[in-house]
């Protein structure tokens, strides 16, 4: 049963050796990240899955000890989802590497201090909702107490100097995002976010979002801890308890 869950954005200048002499500009970001990962930590999940969006074509899980890295960012800063299995002193855990949305989890749970068992779930882009939210169903199945780490962005358009240059429809889009992670929006919002809007506006959130609303259902209630777009990019900050 899903317990609680944080909402985070994933880009890489979210860890501050990446963004260097821009680290600063993105504290209030942090900041609000720890404090919907301490309310999931705080419902003492037996578990915690890491949801966010990857080049899959379909869905695939990443064991335990998974590594990541940030070094093609030019940061010698490596990862791994969680705590690596036991298996022995010097004894090698061979995973798939993850990919960037789950290394930025999996650096947001160990700056959290979390040990405990951890999953993480690589969703594809173009997934429909009856198959997220079947996803999200098993999700929060897998154990008793069930916490979720759902990385994911709004629209890469938001400005001129957005990645992906100003659209005027991406204000509107990510609004309706914003409100559905506060749970206060339009019944269904995130299931029926159109996949091709999510990829003509370059929002990278909608599968796992859909995971997170399968998981959830009706039981949880949301609070929006960050709605801001930096650079051009909308980031969502919330928690769900």
């Amino acid at each position: 049963m899903l317990v609680a869950a944080a909402v985070c954005p994933c880009p890489p200048l979210l860890v501050p050796e990446v963004a260097a002499g821009a680290a600063p500009e993105l504290d209030g970001l942090r900041a609000a990240c720890d404090e919907a990962l301490r309310t999931v930590l705080d419902a003492r999940p037996e578990l915690i899955v890491v949801v966010g969006p990857g080049p899959a074509a379909d869905s695939a899980w990443h064991d335990q000890g998974a590594p990541g890295s940030f070094r093609p960012y030019g940061v010698a800063v490596d990862v791994r989802l969680g705590a690596t299995p036991a298996g022995g002193a010097g004894v090698p855990v061979l995973r798939s590497p993850l990919p960037l949305s789950l290394t930025v989890g999996a650096w947001l749970l160990e700056r959290a201090g979390w040990r405990g068992p951890v999953r993480g779930l690589e969703v594809g882009a173009g997934r429909e909702w009856p198959a997220n939210s079947e996803d999200g169903v098993r999700v929060a199945a897998l154990a008793e107490r069930v916490g979720l780490l759902v990385m994911g962005d709004g629209s890469a358009r938001r400005d001129l100097k957005a990645p992906g240059y100003l659209d005027e429809r991406a204000e509107e889009a990510d609004a309706g995002i914003a409100a559905a992670l506060a749970r206060t929006g339009t019944d269904h919002f995130l299931p029926w976010l159109d996949a091709d809007l999510a990829r003509e506006l370059m929002i990278s959130g909608r599968s796992p979002w859909q995971v997170l609303d399968g998981a959830a259902g009706a039981a949880l209630g949301g609070r929006l801890l960050y709605d801001e777009a930096p650079y051009g990019v909308g980031y969502f900050v919330a928690s769900w308890s």
